[in-house]
């Protein structure tokens, strides 16, 4: 079983793996390392290479070339390890309930500027950060007890849309650990963020738990303030599309107005 689960997370992976592997960079180093054995296991050609092994045989690899590889195989495994673990060990997907719109690099602008009283929490992740996955289910339990007209949550890919990452100034570099980034607008202007980034790029050390962010963005002040935003606004609404009726004339007083006219009108006799 052990062996069966790294087995089938290859397998399940394997397209986005095909995909990676057709970059011309990768594609051209598969080349070069195929020729390479080609050259030195061919019949023939390999006979003409220089050895520098005890027998004399120039068609298998000598102390030097099995160190070489040795120390590539060790450095690849090494910058791929974060891959490797992700690929066999990936935390599930949530696929819950959630009340979060998902921008794009064209529409984030558009949203966050539509209506200037809104408040918008955007979180700034990517697919392959396990970090960004677990705390998918935390943000969308938040997104379910404060969404309102006056306060909004979103989410933004700056894995899949490079131009956000650069613009907002969120890195998605492993290193850097800036992801997730919880971001605050108001009036579509950031106002701040979680984590904090220090001189050098690198983020200060915040644990994403719910209860930090509802203490750190004041989570319950905003609701409260949005609700009243999102009340005036309704009633507003309401009022210009139903104006008032005006009032119609008592019949008792118009009742009273026939009877005193009737003794006039016999005096007059």
């Amino acid at each position: 079983m052990a062996l069966l689960t790294p087995l089938f997370a290859f397998l399940y992976h394997l397209p986005q793996v095909y995909k990676w592997l057709l970059k011309p960079y990768y594609v051209a180093s598969l080349l070069m390392s195929v020729a390479f054995l080609a050259v030195r296991k061919t019949p023939g050609i390999c006979d003409h290479l220089a050895s520098q092994r005890e027998d004399g045989n120039s068609c298998d690899f000598d102390w030097r070339e099995v160190e070489i590889l040795m120390f590539l195989s060790a450095i690849v495994m090494m910058k791929n390890r974060r891959a490797m673990f992700l690929m066999t060990c990936k935390p599930p997907l949530y696929m819950g309930p959630e009340y979060i719109k998902y921008f794009s690099d064209k529409t984030m602008d558009d949203e966050l500027n539509k209506d200037s009283r809104a408040t918008w929490i955007v979180e700034f992740f990517a697919n392959w950060s396990p970090e960004c996955q677990s705390f998918a289910s935390v943000y969308a339990d938040l997104s379910l007890k404060y969404n309102c007209a006056g306060l909004k949550f979103g989410k933004v890919d700056i894995g899949r849309y490079g131009e956000v990452s650069k613009r907002y100034k969120v890195s998605a570099s492993p290193l850097s650990k800036q992801l997730p980034s919880l971001v605050l607008f108001q009036g579509g202007k950031e106002v701040m963020r979680r984590p904090q980034v220090d001189k050098k790029g690198r983020a200060v050390s915040w644990s994403f738990t719910e209860e930090n962010i509802i203490r750190e963005f004041n989570l319950n002040e905003l609701y409260q303030s949005s609700k009243k935003l999102s009340k005036n606004r309704y009633e507003k609404m309401s009022a210009s599309q139903f104006p008032a009726v005006p009032e119609e004339e008592e019949p008792e007083q118009a009742g009273a107005d026939a009877q005193g006219e009737e003794p006039e009108s016999k005096k007059d006799k």
